[in-house]
């Protein structure tokens, strides 16, 4: 497999600059995910790397070779389309084999790579079976084994599971971590479901307008996101933000006021900011905690009204209008009680609180601790 490398790389149409001069290294048998909202140019990055497109400025190296001018197929990558792209009148074997007879592959080699890879992917039962005899799933894996026949250097994935219900974007997204562990493949893979990206990479891209905010494992981007976007995009539900000031400068961190006078004591650090200064608090749905007290102006207790129940039966999102502000995303256990249209009081532990300055960066907390570790 290779390593792939972007320095400064960029990507124009016409006078109009989508990528933003990007740097990365992807390395050997890394699965690595961009991930971000629409238009973002998750995609666009991922064409530039296959040779769908031409980069504009920079350099692109695949195993330490220079790979701007190289074809897709001298590139040494497979990509694998949201689309499948598969052909209907050609037999899943067929379409499996149809990239190895181009190459002029033995007969013997093609039909042994190709049932290898069926095999793996659990498609031996249908290789006779044309694309429009197949569930969606199915027809997806077809695909993936298309890739996998030519033992590429890099496989590319494009979004592969947004055509798919939900049931089976579980059941593939499985498949596919089970093949990258089995194969030890450089992967790439693009999608705008942070979910897919949290469970799949060893290293998530955050992109967002052409640039990129943020690059980490998905725990770093889950507990250190470095600004408003990335805290906001990885997360489901999202992290809730509050409007606040800073009330004081301690030792202990930073304690904080919010819209209705509540403060609100956290464990970020200093960083610059000082009182009378406007902030942003962030704190997760599942880090908040069911407090007592129903009135306003407990110390680290925000006080509002239930508005939305969704019960999921293991537990339930309770959407809770604090001070006639923001709408509050609180996940309780699934024997919860509370009931619509009731008071509830929620605790922030200071340990779990992120603050973000106005122009939208990350305040780191004290000692760079976990949030599993201090919030426990």
């Amino acid at each position: 497999m290779a390593e792939v490398v972007l320095k400064a790389v960029r990507k124009s149409f016409g006078k109009l600059e989508t990528i933003h001069g990007i740097d990365l290294a992807i390395t050997d048998k890394e699965f690595v995910v961009f991930v971000g909202p629409s238009g973002c140019g998750k995609s666009t990055l991922l064409r530039l790397i296959a040779g769908l497109e031409d980069i504009t400025s920079g350099d692109l190296l695949i195993d330490g070779v220079r790979a701007n001018e190289l074809t897709p197929k001298e590139r040494g990558i497979a990509m694998v389309f949201q689309s499948y792209a598969l052909y209907p009148h050609m037999t899943v074997f067929e379409n499996m084999a149809f990239g190895l007879e181009l190459s002029k592959v033995g007969k013997a080699e093609i039909e042994e790579k190709v049932k290898r890879a069926a095999a793996s992917l659990e498609l031996s039962h249908l290789l006779d079976r044309l694309p429009k005899q197949l569930s969606g799933g199915q027809r997806q894996r077809v695909a993936i084994g298309r890739a996998i026949v030519r033992q590429p250097k890099v496989f590319l994935f494009d979004e592969p599971l947004s055509n798919l219900d939900a049931a089976l974007r579980v059941q593939t997204r499985i498949e596919i971590a089970r093949l990258h562990e089995a194969m030890g493949a450089t992967m790439v893979y693009v999608t705008h479901d942070q979910v897919e990206a949290m469970t799949l990479a060893d290293k998530i891209v955050v992109l967002s307008a052409g640039s990129v905010e943020q690059i980490g494992t998905p725990l770093d981007l889950y507990e250190y996101p470095d600004n408003l976007f990335v805290a906001g995009f990885i997360g489901s539900p999202q992290m809730n933000f509050l409007d606040a000031r800073v009330a004081e400068v301690g030792a202990g961190g930073l304690t904080l006021t919010v819209q209705d006078g509540t403060r609100l004591a956290t464990r970020v650090a200093t960083n610059g900011v000082g009182p009378g200064d406007k902030v942003r608090l962030g704190i997760r749905p599942e880090h908040l905690e069911l407090a007592e007290a129903t009135e306003p102006g407990q110390a680290g207790v925000l006080v509002g009204d239930i508005e939305v129940i969704e019960d999921l039966g293991e537990s339930h999102f309770i959407y809770v209008r604090h001070a006639n502000g923001p709408l509050l995303t609180f996940r309780a256990d699934g024997l919860s009680k509370l009931k619509p249209h009731s008071k509830i009081a929620l605790r922030l532990p200071p340990a779990c609180c992120h603050v973000f300055r106005e122009n939208g960066g990350a305040l780191r907390r004290q000692g760079g601790a976990s949030l599993s570790a201090v919030a426990s």
